[in-house]
Formats: C-alpha cells, structure tokens, sequence
C-alpha cells in the first residue's frame, strides 16, 4: 500500500526496539505523585526526563489557580480568540509577560509549537528569507517551511559561518529573519548570541529571533533567558517560548517591541483558527510567572542539581553534551546501546528520554537527562547512582 511505504523506516526502528526488549518508548505513568516521581507498572520512579525545569507543576498556588478558574470560567474556551472572543485572563497573562519581558507586546498561543508555527509562517513568505541554526526544533523548521520563505541553514553555533551566509545575500538582508535557540533542546548547550548579535548588527534591517523554550526561568538574573544572561534584549526582535518547561503548564508566546506585533494576531492563521488555552491554563501559568519572578532561589537550586549530576556522570566517564546544563545528554555511538541502557534505567527506578535518529542532530543516540530544582538532593545522587551501576552491571553493551 503505496500511502503507508513512508512509514517503513519507523517500523524497521520499531523491530529493532522489540528486539532489544523495549515494546514501546511510550511510557503510561499510572500515577504522577509529584513533580519528580510517578508510578509505572505498580514501580516508582524519578522523573529525570520532564523539562519540569522548576517543579512547579505541583506547586499548590498554581493548582489552587487552576482549580479556582475551572470552578469560575469552565473547562475550556470552546474555540478561537478571534472568534469566540478574549477571555479577560488571556488578555491580563498577555499583559503580565509583556511587563515581565519588559516588551511593548505580547501574543499567547495555546502550545509552544504552534507559538513557532504560526510566528514564523507568517512574518515571512515567498521571496524572504530564514537564515537557522542547524540545529533548531523542529517546530522551528516547520514554520519556517510552512512560510514558503527561502530556508538557509548555518552550522550549529558558529557565529562566522551566520556571517557568512547574510553577507551573501546582498539586498535581500532586509527580507530576512535570523533564528537561534537559548538552550538547544538535544544536547543542552547554550548559543553564543553575544556574538550572534555582533554579526546581525553588521548588516542592518536583518531581523532576529530567539526561542528561549529551554532557557525561560533557567538562565538571566531575571529568568527572562539567554537574551538576559547575554545582555543583548534590545538587539532581539521577537521572543517565541513555551508554558511547557520552567511554567509547568502548555502554551506559548511571542514577545516584541514591534507594533506590528498585534496586527500578525490578526493575519496568523495556526493562532486564528485554533482554540485558545483554558482557563485553568491560564491561571496556572499565571500563578508560576509570579513565583518564577519571585523565587530566584529555584534557578539557583537547578543550577545546584545540574551541575551535581553533570559532573557525576562525567566522573563515570560517560560522553556528555558540551557544558553543564538542566539538558544533560549521554551519548552513545549505537543506537542499541541506548535501548539497553534506557530500559535498564527504568529497572533502576529512574526515567530519562530516549531519543534516536533521525530526531538527534548528529546521529548519535541518547539518554536524555532534564534536572529540576524539585529534585532533592537524595534524588540526584540516586539518579548518579542507577548510572554508576549500568557501568558494572552492564559492561557488555558499553563495548
């Protein structure tokens, strides 16, 4: 059947994970106790694999929010802000990240995904031009694709190969949007965007957005993200993120000093006709705003985690993405390494991610750690420990 012939790579990936013992990545979690423990198959496990970046989907303000909005306002808005009308929250969330962000503007979106889907499909179109780090979300490209822009790829976090690139295209400059991450999502490393900054001010009337995804309540003395920590917020033309990592709900933003920004509302088709965020939602990702705001001591504590659990595993000598981050990549060569290795953990009572090709940048397989400041420091050492025992226990599959 012509229509399914796609699909044969990821059924010979699927057999070749039965065969190594795992039925399905899929993991059911029977119970979620708290921001860093669940239970699956009657076994309790660390959550190491969330991007619940600051724990604070358990936090009892948030839910108290969300529960007190579903009692006032209901279950869900039943359609598009375009259509259905604002609910006064969204407008007030819009209102509080702007002030947060210290922007003039601010569009919610009812997922980070379509947050970079429907941005960047619409501020570009046919005879513009994206310039991306190879290494972007794959939401990224597929915003980009969607637009009908010209897609140029530079090489992951190399500033002279970006310059290279925008100083090719001439004229056209005033029709491009350069597009980087805070945090990459794979292998946790930051970009230099100092030094990306430096070169997009070399050719004036580029445009530059960041996704700071991964990065929002993890990095800047604010938690505002890599634009903070790198003090260039002014050179950074829209700010695309997520409620999914260090806010502990789902939606996402764009923040922009451009006027323009409220008339893209109004021509953004994946904002237009999608439903918008309940109000539960709403509230919840209010209430973790201000604590974020308010708790600079939960960045602190990650950093603590990660750092910890970074610097065991390198102990351990295993192969770790290039800095310490709340993303902690280990890598492995095959594919069948990680395979064993995951399911091996989960025995050990800890879950990480897996993650294969073709959805890893490089090729190589991983097992992907995410560290949150609810993690006790209890937890972190078992996580290091389950690690420490996969050298011994499994010494074969590391050959």
């Amino acid at each position: 059947m012509a229509i399914f012939d796609k699909f044969q790579q990821l059924a010979a990936t699927r057999q070749s994970m039965a065969k190594s013992g795992i039925r399905s990545i899929h993991v059911v979690m029977d119970r979620v106790v708290s921001a860093t423990e669940a239970i699956v198959n009657g076994q309790p496990l660390i959550l190491a694999g969330t991007n619940n970046y600051l724990g604070l989907t358990f936090h009892p303000d948030c839910i108290e929010a969300a529960c007190d909005a579903t009692r006032t306002l209901g279950t869900g808005t039943t359609g598009s802000r375009v259509a259905n009308g604002s609910y006064s929250a969204h407008v007030q969330l819009e209102t509080q990240l702007a002030e947060y962000f210290s922007r003039r503007g601010v569009i919610v979106f009812s997922t980070g995904y379509v947050a970079n889907l429907g941005m960047l499909s619409t501020l570009a179109g046919p005879g513009d031009v994206f310039v991306i780090d190879a290494d972007c979300h794959a939401s990224i490209y597929d915003g980009c694709r969607l637009s009908g822009a010209e897609i140029i790829r530079f090489r992951h976090n190399d500033p002279a190969d970006l310059d290279k690139r925008l100083r090719r295209l001439g004229a056209r400059i005033e029709n491009t949007l350069i597009v980087v991450e805070g945090i990459y999502s794979m292998f946790g490393d930051r970009a230099p965007l100092a030094d990306i900054v430096a070169v997009k001010r070399r050719y004036p009337g580029a445009f530059l957005v960041v996704d700071e995804a991964h990065s929002l309540g993890v990095l800047g003395s604010h938690g505002r993200g890599m634009a903070e920590e790198a003090g260039v917020e002014a050179d950074v033309d829209f700010v695309i993120g997520t409620f999914s990592k260090s806010l502990g709900a789902i939606g996402g933003y764009c923040a922009s000093d451009h006027p323009e920004l409220d008339l893209i509302r109004y021509a953004n088709r994946p904002y237009v006709f999608t439903a918008s965020s309940s109000p539960a939602i709403i509230a919840s990702t209010r209430a973790a705003l201000g604590i974020l705001s308010a708790h600079p001591e939960l960045r602190r504590r990650l950093w603590e985690n990660a750092r910890r659990l970074y610097a065991r595993l390198q102990e351990l000598g295993y192969h770790l993405g290039p800095e310490p981050s709340p993303i902690i990549a280990v890598r492995f060569a095959r594919r069948e390494q990680a395979y064993s290795l995951w399911t091996a953990l989960i025995e050990r009572g800890v879950y990480v991610n897996l993650v294969v090709p073709p959805a890893t940048p490089d090729g190589s397989s991983l097992l992907r750690c995410s560290v949150s400041a609810g993690h006790t420091p209890e937890q972190i050492a078992a996580i290091g420990a389950a690690f420490a025992d996969l050298k011994t226990s499994c010494r074969a599959v590391f050959d």
